[in-house]
């Protein structure tokens, strides 16, 4: 990798980051009904939490704002790192920097949301039958479940497999299945004590 390669991938992360910051929920939020979505709920900024304090409204705006700046930190990063030999690198790059300043803005005293629709919007660009295939079982999931965390999980998870199946039986670039893998393990840490409510019983429902 030469210089220049470096300083433009040091671009593309550093700006997918600061895409990634802006605090889509907690401004859509304020903008709706003058409220700080970190203090109801989980105290995230996430379109799931969102929706406990604006409702499906509140939920269909976040997750579009999220999904949009991961989409956006994904095609500039191909555009700044435009080499073939770069390309995908830079865009997955782009995508991932992005998830980071969602669930860690530097706006909000690195603090968030959980990554979700920013890593559907990334995937869905990198690789759209892994984000389409991720977003069928979570839906599924949360129709037969009602718990958004679980269709969260098993949806990124089923993406993952895809993505990588994707790698090694259809030649699409090696990158993507560490993407997905990344993506893949944020989620999971990010939704630990979903996880062990989950455990326990205690996971609070849709409607619930």
């Amino acid at each position: 990798m030469t210089i220049g390669q470096a300083g433009n991938l040091a671009l593309v992360a550093a700006i997918g980051y600061f895409l990634g910051s802006v605090p889509s929920g907690l401004l859509i939020g304020r903008w709706l009904r003058g409220i700080d979505v970190r203090t109801i709920g989980s105290g995230r900024t996430g379109a799931t939490n969102v929706m406990r304090g604006l409702g499906p409204r509140g939920f269909i705006l976040t997750f579009a704002s999220d999904t949009a700046k991961a989409v956006l930190a994904v095609l500039l990063g191909g555009m700044i790192a435009a080499d073939p030999e770069i390309l995908v690198i830079g865009q997955s790059l782009g995508g991932l920097a992005a998830i980071v300043g969602h669930n860690w803005s530097i706006f909000i005293r690195f603090s968030g949301g959980r990554g979700v629709a920013c890593s559907f919007g990334a995937m869905l660009v990198l690789y759209w039958q892994g984000a389409l295939a991720g977003i069928i079982i979570a839906a599924i999931v949360i129709a037969l479940t009602r718990y958004v965390s679980l269709g969260s999980l098993v949806g990124t998870i089923g993406g993952l497999l895809v993505t990588t199946g994707g790698v090694a039986l259809f030649s699409a670039a090696l990158p993507l299945a560490a993407f997905a893998g990344a993506c893949a393990v944020i989620v999971i840490v990010q939704h630990r004590d979903n996880i062990d409510r989950l455990f326990r019983g205690t996971e609070r429902r849709i409607g619930g």
